[in-house]
């Protein structure tokens, strides 16, 4: 029995925020470590699996983990924001990590190349239920930004949407090939993917309006929690929305090159800074919103 009723505490210790900012800061750095060792391969050699594998898990985890986060926000009655806020984030952020899980199904045990495939819709899933969860993190909040402020929007719209397409204009000057597949997969599966690629240029189009919206969405958070008491985890919310934007933009310009896109570029290290920023969010949240009532109750009992 005392070794049962002792095993809660540690557990609560242990996923202090304090401790998941450090996680989260080791993780980062070992993961920048890990892609700028051996994520420079031999011209015409592929990577190893093994490092694809890695590579996936250290992507993966990181937004399984800020997905649970978001799921004991939305438990906790506590939470500032609105438990609703952290529902659909945390819905977003479970469907990438399914995305993730079977982009790597099609890419490392298909060994196909996909402009588009079934991970793809649980990536679109992502993007707008994060974007919902972070509008509605806004709504109830009255923006009384300060015309400065309105210019910093603004600005950030105009260069995030310009630089999207001058990516997006220079990907699609790279020279398209017909390459046989070569592939173990079942036919029905390489039929699949010929008619999911009838929808990649809409697809990636939305992918690149919404990076924009989401860092539109990040910013006015950005500013509209600036200096508050709540400032600090909606700052890692617009850092993790950045995150995706720079390495999607990365992503198009390494379709851009000669050669086929094989995933685990040095870039890639955005997506797992995303999903750590993600984790430490929703920490943060976690933290200051249940440490506000105990205080609130200590401070009538002194009365």
């Amino acid at each position: 029995m005392p070794k049962s009723s002792g095993k809660l505490p540690s557990l609560a210790t242990l996923l202090t925020a304090q401790n998941i900012v450090f996680a989260g800061i080791i993780w980062s750095v070992f993961t920048f470590w890990f892609f700028s060792l051996f994520s420079i391969t031999v011209p015409g050699e592929d990577s190893p699996l093994w490092y694809l594998l890695t590579t996936y898990l250290l992507e993966t985890l990181p937004f399984c983990f800020a997905a649970w986060l978001c799921y004991r926000n939305w438990k906790s009655p506590q939470i500032a924001s609105g438990r609703d806020v952290w529902f659909f984030i945390g819905l977003g952020l479970a469907s990438y990590a399914v995305g993730n899980l079977l982009f790597g199904i099609w890419e490392l045990y298909f060994g196909l190349n996909p402009d588009i495939s079934p991970a793809d819709l649980f990536y679109v899933i992502f993007t707008v239920c994060v974007g919902w969860g972070m509008i509605l993190a806004v709504l109830p909040r009255r923006l009384n930004l300060e015309p400065k402020q309105w210019l910093i929007i603004g600005a950030i719209a105009v260069f995030g949407t310009i630089l999207a397409i001058a990516v997006k204009y220079f990907a699609s000057l790279k020279p398209s090939f017909e390459e046989e597949v070569v592939t173990d997969a079942a036919q029905w599966i390489v039929n699949l993917d010929d008619f999911l690629s009838i929808f990649a240029s809409p697809v990636n189009t939305f992918y690149s309006i919404a990076d924009v919206v989401l860092l539109i969405i990040g910013s006015t958070l950005l500013l509209a929690f600036w200096g508050g008491r709540f400032s600090i985890s909606w700052r890692m919310i617009a850092a993790a929305a950045l995150s995706k934007y720079v390495a999607d933009l990365s992503l198009y310009v390494a379709l851009s090159l000669p050669g086929n896109y094989e995933s685990g570029g040095l870039m890639d290290v955005f997506y797992v800074f995303c999903g750590v920023l993600y984790a430490i969010g929703a920490a943060l949240e976690y933290d200051v919103s249940t440490s506000r009532p105990s205080r609130g109750r200590r401070r009538r009992g002194a009365g």
